[in-house]
């Protein structure tokens, strides 16, 4: 059981990335990841997201949809447990981290509509995992969001003080920089 659970946190922060492999959460992911201190909120305002979404989708879904026979509002109810989850923390971090909230800007909202979030809800439903076991692989994937995004964080701070070649400037050399991530990333395929 603890080997199973090791298996999912590992497969979820590495070897199944969401940004690195599905390409999943990239709007965060390239907006967010131009500060290091900004990329480590927004991973963990995403990873608290996550980490809640998980089992409240799980209980929505296996207690009340299935129950009742309409599975055909899991989307609809996975939008909705979202944009609550993400109005919490956007209120929370608003009142107790004002700097925090005016440093994320329009990219704390984004949470809303981060594909991640709604795919990992999604994905538990899919793999018919139980509670505990969405419980650490939506907590899983929130870290596997941190990791990549402050790792890119990093990776563009370091690069403001190399010559870019003028064309590759910005977006370019962003995106190039997330594609060897992502095939960085693949090495982890044969862990699990």
């Amino acid at each position: 059981m603890i080997k199973e659970l090791i298996l999912i946190f590992i497969a979820a922060v590495l070897v199944d990335n969401f940004v690195l492999k599905y390409f999943l959460g990239i709007c965060p992911f390239l907006g967010v990841s131009g500060r290091l201190n900004s990329a480590i909120s927004m991973g963990f305002a995403t990873t608290f997201v996550m980490s809640i979404t998980a089992p409240v989708a799980w209980i929505i879904n296996y207690l009340v949809l299935d129950k009742l026979g309409l599975p055909f509002l899991e989307y609809v109810s996975f939008v909705i447990v979202i944009a609550s989850l993400v109005q919490f923390v956007e209120m929370f971090i608003k009142r107790f981290f004002p700097t925090l909230h005016q440093a994320m800007g329009i990219y704390l909202p984004l949470i809303t509509t981060n594909c991640a979030i709604l795919f990992m809800a999604l994905y538990i439903v899919l793999r018919q995992y139980t509670l505990l076991q969405s419980i650490i692989f939506g907590f899983g994937a929130g870290m596997g969001f941190t990791l990549a995004i402050t790792i890119m964080a990093g990776i563009r701070e370091e690069i403001r003080f190399y010559d870019v070649p003028k064309c590759l400037e910005g977006p370019g050399i962003t995106l190039i920089t997330a594609g060897i991530l992502a095939l960085i990333f693949i090495g982890f395929s044969g862990l699990i």
